[in-house]
C-alpha cells in the first residue's frame, strides 16, 4: 500500500464512506447501492480516505484519465474497478463528471463474516491486482450486471427482515462469479500481451537458475515486481495460458535444474540443495520427492 499522507480519514463503516463523499446514507449498514448519476453535483472530496471497504464500481461518461493502481484509464466506457479494504483513495479533481453515469457497490467485510463468500473472497485476484488490470465490459457483460444490479437495488430498497443479508450475500456472490468469468474471458482475448508477458516470464525464470552460484529461492513476488505487475495478476494470467500459476512454474524450473545438477556434478544432496537456494536441505529432498516420486539420492542413481 503506498505511503499514508499527513493528513486522512479512515472509513470503517459504510455510514462514515456515504457520509464522507456526500453520497446518501445506506438503507443497510453493511451495504449500500450507489448510482452515480445522481452523485454528479457533488462537490470533490479533497481530504483523503482510506477505506477499510470492498468497492466493486462501475463509472462511465468521465472525461479524463482516473489512476486505477498502476495504469491511468479512460472510463468513458465500461471499466468495472475492484477495490479491497485498506486501500487510499484520493480526489482528483482534473476529471469533468459533469456526465458521469455508472453505479458503485460499496459493503463492510462483516457483511459476509457467516457465509462461505467470506473465504471466497481472496481467490477473486481481481480485488488483489494491486490494482493493474480494469475489467473492459462488453456491451453484453455490462447488460447482464446491470440486470443483476437491478434485483439487487430492489432487494436493498426492502425493509430489513431476517432474510435480507443471506439475499443480499447471495446476489453478490452470483456478481462477482460473473465478474471472475468476465476476467478470465479479459485474458483469453488478449493473448498477445499476455504470451509476451509469459515470455519474459519464462525468460527471467530461466535466467535466475542459470546463474551459477547459489541464491535464496526466488519468491513469486519477486518475478512480479521484475514484471512490475501484482502476485495476483501474474498468478492469473499464467494459470489462464498454462494451466499452472507462479508457484507451480518456479517449482517445475527448479526441479529441472536440481536433476541437471544431480546428473552432471559430484555435488552432494546437501549441497546441491544449497546451490538452489534452499537453507534446509531436507525441504528439498521432500519437494523433490513431492514433485518426481524419487527422493534426489534415487534419481541420481536411477540414471548411473
Amino acid at each position: 500500500m503506498k505511503q499514508l499522507p499527513k493528513e486522512f480519514r479512515v472509513l470503517d463503516t459504510v455510514s462514515a464512506f456515504t457520509q464522507h463523499f456526500g453520497f446518501p446514507q445506506p438503507a443497510h449498514p453493511l451495504l449500500t447501492i450507489i448510482d452515480l448519476e445522481k452523485t454528479r453535483h457533488l462537490p470533490p472530496t479533497t481530504t483523503p480516505a482510506l477505506r477499510q471497504l470492498y468497492i466493486i464500481t462501475l463509472k462511465k461518461n468521465l472525461k479524463g484519465l482516473i489512476q486505477y493502481g498502476h495504469r491511468a484509464y479512460d472510463f468513458s466506457a465500461g471499466v468495472l474497478a475492484f477495490y479491497a479494504p485498506g486501500q487510499l483513495c484520493e480526489a482528483n479533481t482534473t476529471v469533468d463528471i459533469s456526465e458521469l453515469s455508472g453505479w458503485m457497490i460499496v459493503f463492510h467485510p462483516d457483511l459476509l463474516h457467516k457465509y462461505p463468500l467470506a473465504k471466497k473472497m481472496a481467490g477473486y485476484g481481481f480485488f488483489s491486482y494491486q490494482v493493474h488490470e480494469a475489467l473492459h465490459l462488453s456491451g453484453g457483460e455490462e447488460e447482464m450486471l446491470a440486470s443483476l444490479l437491478d434485483t439487487m437495488r430492489r432487494e436493498h430498497a426492502q425493509p430489513i427482515d431476517a432474510f435480507s443479508q443471506d439475499v443480499l450475500v447471495s446476489q453478490l456472490e452470483v456478481l462477482l462469479s460473473y465478474a471472475n468469468r468476465f476476467y478470465h474471458r479479459q485474458f483469453l482475448t488478449r493473448r498477445p500481451a499476455e504470451h509476451d508477458l509469459l515470455s519474459r516470464f519464462e525468460a527471467l525464470l530461466n535466467a535466475y537458475f542459470a546463474q551459477p552460484n547459489s541464491q535464496p529461492l526466488p519468491t513469486v513476488q519477486y518475478f512480479a515486481d521484475a514484471l512490475h505487475v501484482s502476485p495476483a495478476y501474474l498468478g492469473d494470467m499464467l494459470r489462464s495460458l498454462t494451466g499452472q500459476n507462479t508457484q507451480q512454474h518456479i517449482h517445475q524450473a527448479l526441479i529441472e535444474r536440481a536433476k541437471q545438477l544431480l546428473l552432471s556434478t559430484s555435488l552432494t544432496i546437501n549441497e546441491t540443495a544449497f546451490q538452489l537456494g534452499f537453507e534446509y536441505p531436507q525441504y528439498f529432498s521432500r519437494l523433490f520427492k513431492n514433485k518426481t516420486g524419487l527422493t534426489p539420492a534415487a534419481f541420481r542413481f536411477s540414471a548411473q
